[in-house]
């Protein structure tokens, strides 16, 4: 089964990342690094990526077939996606649990959703 993991910053998660000393820092990213690496050991992790600033966001809106761009962020929401992990593992427990041993956990939102398999179209 799939799951897409997606990390959610706001301002008191990264109020706590900005108030980290450089060694703390450095603890957390190699904990995102141990976590990729035991992933993708177990055949578990599809990819991982850790997004920009949300100030960065362009909302694209395709109308009458051409896009329009606006700034972002690009909705009014304390909460902005901060990262995902795209899963292949055995159930929404073992996604949870894969949850619980990242380093943002405790002082973010995580959302674990499973992906549709839409093979039956093709």
């Amino acid at each position: 089964m799939r799951f897409l993991v997606l990390i959610y910053g706001n301002p008191e998660s990264r109020a706590v990342w900005d108030s980290m000393t450089d060694e703390q820092k450095k603890e957390g990213m190699a904990g995102y690094a141990a976590l990729h690496e035991a992933l993708a050991v177990q055949n578990e992790l599809i990819a991982s990526e850790s997004l920009d600033a949300p100030e960065l966001t362009k909302q694209v809106l395709v109308r009458d077939g051409k896009p329009m761009t606006t700034d972002g962020p690009f909705a009014e929401v304390k909460e902005q996606l901060a990262g995902f992990y795209l899963l292949d593992c055995d159930s929404m427990d073992r996604a949870v649990e894969i949850v619980a041993q990242i380093p943002e956990a405790p002082f973010s939102v995580v959302e674990v959703r499973p992906v549709r398999d839409l093979s039956a179209f093709s």
